[in-house]
């Protein structure tokens, strides 16, 4: 059985002919119609996640495991406002949700009619495109509201991938029903790509790599990628280039360079020079450290090639001289091809700066107190390879990336917009749809601020969730300006004393916690144990004031450049 309305059958007809067929659905009235035709139709695979917030997030992750889009569908009114967020996130890592929300017609807008706002245009600076549905189901109308789903759908996936917003007003009665098959759609496909390089601008490129002896590449958050990393690491080997990388980067080849802040903050000011780029080549999404724009903001390179499919001019380091409008992976072998073999001074240069820092990291955390620095090294170690990985945002993700990455583990985070209030959501989405074992690491604000995460069926055994627990947000001491207000016990700190149990156990997860070193080692070992069968929550204990008086030790430590921590 599906609805009767002729605009929802058409658009369940479009999304399964361009094999969108992944629905995430929070219930409602007015989206009945929607409702009953996606889950009437077994092609498609329904979700009901009732939080819209939390809903669009675990959508978002959902796409991220598929790599491939999956539609949100909603009711009218503030439903679709819980939206934004993740709308937003997925707006900036470039993943295309297709957001299909139900309204009033337009001629109750403003007029006191229940779960009535203005809904048109609504994500506009978020969605690569957004469209409102006619009301009526005329012939004409039918065939307008078919052209705009198409374009839609297409630009979702097309150059650089986005959401898009589907607005669909809807008149009652709303829950009628027929026995029928979706009808006959036509298609409108998209071809053709303006992102190839003519051979004259390749031979530009090449020779100006062959010129440069201080390359830096920097790569920013993707997803897994093996035949780029060959293509990079083949680039490196004949040009020496530099490759600058996080753990969201999900780079592993042992010629990149990673520490990322310890290596900025073990850079001595006097001599700039050294590390200075003559040409910047970046890819990828954002990059978490701030030490590395400060760095090159204050230490320009010449030239600042940026490599996007979708041309956006990313000029984050004040330098930006040329966009090439290609893949990353594509341009990397064309210049491999071309470029001549040339000396590896600059990169062995920074590997050498980077084996050093590693060596005062390890060197610092074998004697610290138990803070989360400390805790995210015991973590780190106690991570099965072949998993996935999911960082918090604030503090748990800048911890993570002091650290050394676990080798044969993917990385991901809402670095996006960085906010902190879909984290636990996403990672349930990704897991949902993951054969690894799933590990998401989060602050205590973050849990709780997006513990509806887990108010749904679709939590597997795969799962595993560890809450740092140091009391509130303890970001705000780790940087300049907060820690010195006084407001910030009261408004940024913000201390929170509940604890993680009480929810663990209402939603059914098994939980274990751990206030010091031996007791977090026993805990990471039962919950990473194979006889683990079901979803657990792991709650570490830290103390603030030890965390943030550490965290600052460690840089200054760093900069020292010390052959032993204390002197």
């Amino acid at each position: 059985m599906i609805s009767t309305k002729k605009h929802i059958q058409q658009l369940a007809a479009l999304l399964l002919k361009k094999g969108i067929t992944d629905i995430v659905i929070s219930p409602g009235s007015r989206n009945s119609p929607m409702i009953n035709t996606f889950s009437g139709i077994k092609a498609f695979h329904c979700r009901n996640i009732a939080d819209e917030r939390s809903a669009a997030y675990f959508a978002l992750g959902l796409a991220l495991a598929k790599q491939k889009p999956v539609a949100i569908v909603c009711t009218s009114g503030t439903a679709t406002l819980n939206y934004a967020p993740a709308v937003a996130e997925a707006f900036y890592q470039n993943i295309p949700l297709i957001i299909l929300t139900a309204d009033r017609p337009d001629y109750w807008i403003d007029q006191a009619e229940s779960q009535c706002i203005r809904q048109e245009n609504i994500y506009q600076n978020f969605t690569k495109k957004g469209v409102s549905l006619p009301l009526g189901e005329s012939e004409k109308e039918l065939w307008m509201a078919s052209r705009q789903i198409s374009e839609c759908l297409n630009l979702a996936v097309s150059g650089t991938p986005g959401p898009i917003h589907i607005n669909i007003p809807l008149e009652e009665p709303l829950h009628q029903l027929v026995e029928a098959e979706l009808p006959p759609v036509k298609i409108i496909e998209l071809t053709g790509s303006s992102c190839s390089l003519s051979e004259k601008e390749i031979s530009s490129l090449a020779e100006t790599i062959s010129q440069s002896r201080k390359i830096l590449i920097l790569a920013g958050q993707l997803n897994p990628t093996p035949r780029l990393e060959s293509a990079l690491v083949e680039l490196v080997e004949k040009s020496g280039a530099a490759v600058i990388h996080e753990h969201l980067s999900n780079l592993y080849d042992p010629c990149f360079v990673g520490s990322i802040d310890a290596l900025m903050a073990s850079i001595h000011e006097e001599s700039p020079f050294d590390y200075q780029p003559d040409l910047l080549i970046t890819f990828g999404g954002q990059l978490v450290s701030k030490a590395i724009r400060q760095f090159l903001r204050k230490n320009k390179p010449a030239q600042h090639w940026h490599l996007s499919s979708g041309g956006e001019h990313f000029d984050t380091y004040q330098s930006l001289t040329r966009v090439i409008k290609t893949d990353a992976r594509t341009l990397f072998e064309l210049l491999s091809e071309r470029i001549q073999p040339s000396d590896k001074n600059y990169l062995q240069r920074l590997k050498s700066k980077e084996v050093r820092v590693n060596q005062l990291r390890n060197e610092f955390v074998g004697n610290i107190e138990f803070c989360d620095l400390k805790a995210f090294d015991l973590i780190r170690q106690s991570i099965p390879s072949n998993s996935v990985v999911h960082l918090g945002n604030s503090s748990p993700v800048r911890y993570a990336l002091i650290h050394k990455r676990v080798e044969g583990v993917s990385y991901f985070c809402n670095r996006g917009t960085a906010g902190i209030d879909g984290c636990l959501s996403t990672a349930v989405g990704f897991a949902s749809q993951s054969d690894q074992l799933n590990t998401i690491i989060l602050g205590d604000l973050s849990f709780f601020y997006d513990s509806n995460a887990l108010w749904n069926k679709y939590i597997g055994a795969n799962l595993r969730i560890i809450v740092i627990h140091n009391g509130g947000g303890n970001i705000f001491g780790m940087i300049k300006g907060p820690s010195d207000s006084p407001a910030y016990a009261e408004h940024f700190f913000t201390e929170n004393t509940r604890k993680a149990e009480g929810l663990a156990l209402a939603f059914g997860l098994d939980y274990l916690k751990a206030e010091n070193d031996n007791e977090l080692s026993q805990a990471l070992g039962k919950f990473y144990s194979p006889e683990q069968r079901q979803a657990a929550l792991l709650e570490v204990f830290t103390d603030a004031e030890v965390n943030i008086r550490v965290f600052r030790e460690f840089f200054k430590f760093v900069k020292s450049n010390k052959t032993k921590y204390g002197n």
